[in-house]
């Protein structure tokens, strides 16, 4: 696995150029920050997603951060299974009782 490391500048830069609000500039470095400052990509696409990037503006971020196409595609699969877990978990929720 390989590991990216960018400035907080450079990334603020980056996502103001995809027009990301200075709010959800600051949720997104405060929940790096809760992670001690790494997180992964798949965490990374979903926090941009709720940011409302779209996969194209997602895929170009990831790409700017260095990441190649095959990795990009493989990143957001992997963040759209996890969706689809989440929410297939809140509608199948059962108790068994004795």
């Amino acid at each position: 696995m390989e590991t990216f490391t960018i400035s907080r500048q450079e990334l603020r830069r980056i996502l103001v150029a995809f027009n990301v609000s200075e709010k959800n500039i600051e949720q997104l470095f405060s929940s790096m920050e809760k992670a001690h400052r790494h997180i992964n990509a798949i965490v990374f696409s979903s926090l941009l997603e709720k940011a409302s990037l779209d996969k194209d503006k997602i895929g170009n971020v990831l790409r700017r951060l260095g990441l190649d196409d095959i990795a990009i595609r493989k990143v957001l699969e992997a963040s759209d299974e996890q969706k689809i877990v989440a929410e297939t978990g809140r509608l199948f929720e059962a108790t068994l009782v004795p």
